[in-house]
């Protein structure tokens, strides 16, 4: 245990001033490097008054409705726990020598304890005590308080030495709390740029999607007019074709009129897959099972194009209402563009199966899907995959990455359009270098009977 002070800072000898000094000057130069509260109270004690010759040293800290102080941190003999409290005592404002000096803000040095009428007695009675209060913006936010054996050991120079040393931890309490201030501010404004950023994300993101229902529905427009004008010129010349037809029948004229026949046949499925498109064809929708359509599907698509296509089909899949042909057509163009995006091989995969949409998954879609039961099929391929900047372009009316002569452009469009007429959509996933999946919705017949509990994935 250090030594009781000498009462009389003039009978102190060098060493003793030498060494207060010291330990102040090296409180100063570490204040600035010490982290947070508990480091600064516990230093304090153990390493400030402690070395002033004190025999103990106990620090309150005050809780933010400035009613209690809690002891936090101590030193000497009745506390050899290094730094933990057991049973740290809590004090009301106003209650003995500490919260007298809690309350009003002023130090108190009290030369007998057992006179004293506020003082609260320890297992081990003191009989001097000095408390001097930490403050911080005009409020006290704690005390350091120090009990003596002996009667009337503090006096002015202790009571000097100690507010000297609760000044320069106030000092360091305002840079500390202004500190957390700061980074208190700074999180506001790291969650409110945030904040904004998502905002204006979610801004743009329905721009966009308003822009493309927007554009879609435009070139909707436009491909349904068109194609209803070019089908009337069709219908005319197929009509001319037939009646040359029947005149002068030799093999020159029957081949070119059998060429301009083709022509004129391709040009009607271009019209169709164009109407399609524009929700305007005439679909004659059916009760389906999926799951026999894709198996008979898979089994014809083997056999004429000499392609495997594996398929998995979900156990009790719930009946959609499609027009036959138009899935079958559905089904071809979405096969063919993956045999198309696998030049080298791979897996091309069919998958059906019962789900429940929920609104977030929304943003996958081209256009708009309420919630509710639908069954999904599911084409994947192992392909090329498309870039994240041709996503959405993929469905526009003769969008095509193929050669010239290759392609239309129009099998996607139509899917799209058939599936919006039927009112489902399509869902693409993809990745480049890695393959392609679309997702087929198609709303069940029974997608308003809430006697449906059971969903298989």
């Amino acid at each position: 245990m250090l030594q009781p002070m000498i009462t009389d800072l003039s009978e102190r000898n060098w060493a003793s001033e030498a060494q207060m000094l010291r330990t102040l000057n090296t409180f100063a130069v570490d204040l600035m490097s010490i982290p947070n509260v508990e480091d600064l109270f516990w230093y304090v004690a153990q390493n400030v008054v402690g070395k002033l010759g004190f025999v103990d040293c106990v620090i309150y800290s005050a809780n933010d409705v400035q009613t209690e102080l809690t002891q936090v941190a101590a030193w000497g003999e009745k506390n050899p726990f290094a730094r933990k409290i057991i049973n740290p005592l809590v004090i009301p404002f106003g209650r003995g020598i500490t919260g007298q000096v809690a309350h009003s803000g002023q130090p108190i040095i009290v030369d007998d304890l057992l006179a004293d009428e506020n003082y609260i007695a320890d297992t081990q009675p003191a009989r001097s005590e000095i408390c001097v209060p930490l403050t911080s913006a005009g409020r006290v936010v704690g005390v350091i308080d120090s009990e003596h054996p002996d009667v009337a050991v503090f006096s002015a120079p202790e009571l000097e030495i100690l507010s000297t040393v609760a000044a320069m931890t106030s000092a360091k309490l305002e840079l500390l709390a202004e500190a957390q201030r700061s980074r208190e501010r700074y999180e506001d404004l790291v969650a409110a740029h945030a904040q904004l950023t998502q905002e204006t994300r979610s801004r743009k993101a329905l721009e966009t999607k308003l822009f493309e229902a927007r554009k879609l529905e435009a070139v909707g427009w436009l491909t349904g007019r068109f194609a209803h004008e070019f089908n009337n010129l069709l219908t005319v010349i197929s009509g001319n074709i037939e009646l040359l037809e029947y005149g002068d029948p030799s093999s020159e004229k029957t081949d070119s009129l059998g060429s301009i026949k083709t022509a004129s046949g391709r040009g009607a499925k271009l019209i169709q897959d164009m109407l399609a498109f524009a929700q305007r064809t005439r679909l004659d929708p059916k009760a389906l099972d999926l799951n026999d359509v894709v198996a008979t599907f898979c089994k014809d698509f083997e056999h004429t194009l000499t392609r495997k296509v594996e398929h998995s089909s979900a156990r009790d899949l719930w009946p959609v209402s499609v027009d036959p042909m138009a899935m079958e057509n559905m089904l071809l163009n979405l096969t063919l563009n993956g045999v198309d995006a696998m030049p080298n091989g791979g897996r091309l995969r069919i998958r059906t199966e019962n789900v429940f949409h929920t609104l977030p998954e929304g943003r996958h879609f081209p256009s708009e899907l309420p919630p509710g039961r639908y069954v999904r099929l599911s084409v994947s391929d192992q392909g090329s995959g498309i870039s994240e900047d041709r996503v959405q372009q993929i469905f526009d009316p003769f969008f095509t990455t193929k050669a010239v002569g290759e392609g239309t452009g129009l099998g996607l469009s139509m899917v799209l359009g058939v599936m919006r007429q039927s009112g489902g959509t399509v869902a693409v996933h993809s990745k480049v270098g890695q393959g392609s999946t679309f997702e087929l919705y198609f709303p069940t017949r029974s997608s308003s009977d809430d006697s449906v509990t059971s969903i298989e994935y």
